[in-house]
């Protein structure tokens, strides 16, 4: 067993490996990092905080991880924030790219180049210069709004009188956003094709290490659906939240880098065994018994009707929500036994 996780350990290396991208210039962490008015970071900057505040000059471009972003200064290049909250009522002369709970572009805040945001509250009081995709649940657009490219959106629109935009005016349903590690670069076919792949030899990887586990996941996640998806979902929403609060302390800020890795990573493999219990169902229907053919069928299924506007997202989401509740059961049992065992052990010993 030792071995395996050995095997797996150095598998999740390699697979972080992969799309890390280049270290940034300078780095900065804290609970809270700013960039003082009158100061100038003359190259890019990475922070990591609990709130992170350019009140000076990045020369560069700025990758924020923290609960709260806020540009009051000058950002020369790109922005990149992943926070609770992000406000931009400087300048950032670049693009913006945003992922958090709430954005808002203030009165004379000022995007030179374009903005893909996804958030749950989107507020644009400012200028933007090129196109804007914004998907978020509410999106307001204020009186002196100004976007010099199209404004493409997927949520509820609320536009004051007076907002100017200069191209067209496009709600995308499924608004497929560059924000983060994803990106429409490639036809929509090809990121299927591509997904498939990386997914199954995922899955692979489970099932060879892993086989009584992964098997006790997908009986687990089709015996009570409505559990494991309940659980899915508490996880989803809640473990964010939690990797927010520990970025506002120092010592949690390492915990909070480690836990977005594990995070991401649980979600892919929630999706997959997820997959795999669909795929096991549907097999199950025609007498069959091959976890590999579960294991195809169900990414390839999940993968096709993920071409079809609306419900194929929602049955991706519910997909995921299944496996991650699933495993997060069988993890929660295998630890128990664990201990339960060790306790007997101890027992024994005692009585020795």
């Amino acid at each position: 067993m030792d071995k395996r996780y050995a095997f797996l350990l150095a598998v999740l290396v390699v697979l972080a490996a992969v799309p890390a991208p280049v270290a940034a210039d300078e780095t900065r962490s804290g609970g809270t990092v700013v960039v003082e008015e009158g100061e100038t970071v003359a190259e890019d900057l990475t922070a990591f905080g609990g709130t992170v505040v350019v009140r000076g000059t990045v020369d560069g471009d700025v990758t924020a991880f923290a609960g709260n972003v806020f540009v009051e200064g000058r950002v020369n290049g790109d922005l990149d924030a992943f926070a609770g909250n992000v406000r931009v009522n400087g300048t950032v002369t670049g693009d913006a790219n945003v992922a958090g709970g709430n954005f808002l572009l203030a009165e004379g805040g000022r995007i030179g180049g374009q903005l893909e945001a996804a958030t749950g509250n989107a507020v644009v009081e400012g200028e933007i210069g090129g196109t804007a995709r914004v998907g978020a649940g509410t999106i307001r657009l204020g009186p002196s709004a100004a976007v010099g490219g199209d404004f493409v959106y997927d949520g509820d629109l609320d536009r004051a009188p007076g907002a100017r935009i200069d191209g067209e005016v496009r709600r995308e349903p499924d608004l497929d956003l560059g924000v983060g590690f994803t990106g429409p670069l490639f036809p929509n076919w090809v990121g299927a094709v591509y997904g498939f792949v990386a997914n199954f030899v995922l899955g692979a990887i489970a099932l060879l290490v892993f086989p009584r586990f992964s098997a006790g996941v997908a009986d687990r996640a089709a015996a009570d659906p409505l559990r494991s998806a309940g659980v899915g979902l508490l996880l989803f929403v809640g473990v964010p939240v939690l990797l927010v609060l520990l970025f506002i302390s120092l010592v949690g800020i390492p915990l909070g880098l480690l836990g977005i890795l594990l995070y991401g990573f649980a979600l892919w493999l929630g999706y997959v065994y997820g997959a795999f219990a669909l795929g096991g169902w549907l097999v199950g229907l025609a007498d069959g018994d091959s976890r590999w053919v579960a294991l195809a069928v169900g990414l390839a299924v999940v993968s096709l009707v993920g071409f079809v506007p609306i419900l194929g997202g929602l049955l991706q989401f519910v997909v995921l929500l299944l496996g991650l509740g699933a495993l997060a059961a069988g993890v929660w049992g295998g630890l128990r036994k664990r201990r339960s065992r060790r306790a007997d052990e101890y027992d024994r010993e005692t009585a020795v």
